[in-house]
């Protein structure tokens, strides 16, 4: 599990497509595997497979629809969804399997947030090029964007029970479901070397959640996923004083020589308070603004 388990991180957000002078055009792969994936959901069924060995995991098996056949197509599903996704300017389609959400009693994560997840990757012709089988803590921010844009439609268990061998068995209602995952907001014509993913070629996650939590990465007070001021859901993008450590990883965001843990506001439990102080009222709050303290009269 752990030699395959890293096919799931991105190398960049950008997908480094500007080292590869022959890249082919975004918006032309777009278009193609849009094709693809919905081609797919018309010409495919799914059947949900339980595991003798781990009542924990809910495989979707899919299987392509015969002649004949009365099967319904993933694309007829109830629980088939879609929502866009903007990267690089670009506006994706990702459509997703919601089988089932999660106990709604449990937090949604964010795209900043860890989750505990058991996982499955295949390629749009269905070969398998990676596997977890046992749930695993992922961090949304090092996943590609497609996998963690379906994760978080999800929530949790309601509960667990430890077994006597430290392993933990979950309560049947927490979230499962898949995501077709377009290239460009997969790995587009970088796949990771050895996964047998092509070029350009849309993939397709099964997954089970479990469990999430909010992160803050650099311990500064603030959740990741409010550090992403610029509303483009990915935290790697921000870096206000461009000192090239984005704001969730910089306990300094403005550079001003204040921790940002300083410049902010916690009640008596420690719980961040909102809005953020904006002390000298220009607009922009004090851990973003490096003109605060300096100009405090």
């Amino acid at each position: 599990m752990l030699a395959l388990s890293v096919f799931i991180f991105s190398c960049s957000s950008d997908d480094d497509r500007n080292d590869f002078a022959d890249v082919r055009d975004p918006n032309e792969v777009r278009d193609e595997n849009s094709i693809e994936i919905e081609t797919f959901l018309e010409t495919h069924y799914y059947e949900i497979e339980e595991d003798a060995t781990n009542q924990n995991l809910r495989r979707l098996i899919f299987k392509e629809i015969e002649e004949g056949s009365d099967e319904t197509p993933i694309i007829e599903s109830e629980f088939l969804d879609s929502k866009e996704v903007t990267q690089q300017g670009i506006d994706y389609t990702l459509y997703f399997l919601k089988i089932r959400e999660g106990n709604q009693e449990r937090r949604q994560p964010t795209f900043a947030d860890s989750v505990l997840v058991t996982y499955q990757g295949q390629t749009i012709t269905k070969n398998i090029f990676d596997n977890a089988p046992n749930p695993t803590w992922l961090d949304n921010t090092q996943l590609i964007r497609g996998f963690r844009e379906g994760i978080i439609e999800h929530r949790g268990a309601g509960g667990f029970t430890e077994n006597s061998d430290g392993t933990f068995f979950f309560d049947d209602d927490f979230g499962y479901g898949a995501v077709f995952v377009p290239s460009g907001i997969g790995y587009f014509a970088v796949p990771p070397p050895g996964s047998g993913i092509r070029s350009y070629e849309p993939i397709i996650f099964s997954y089970q959640l479990y469990r999430s939590r909010e992160s803050d990465h650099d311990g500064d007070g603030i959740p990741s996923w409010l550090e992403d001021v610029n509303e483009t859901r990915d935290v790697e993008d921000v870096d206000t004083d461009f000192d090239g450590v984005p704001n969730f990883l910089d306990v300094d965001d403005d550079g001003d020589g204040v921790p940002t843990r300083d410049e902010v506001e916690f009640d008596e439990d420690g719980n961040l308070i909102l809005p953020f102080p904006d002390s000298n009222g220009n607009g922009t709050p004090d851990h973003l603004d490096p003109t605060w303290p300096e100009d405090n009269p």
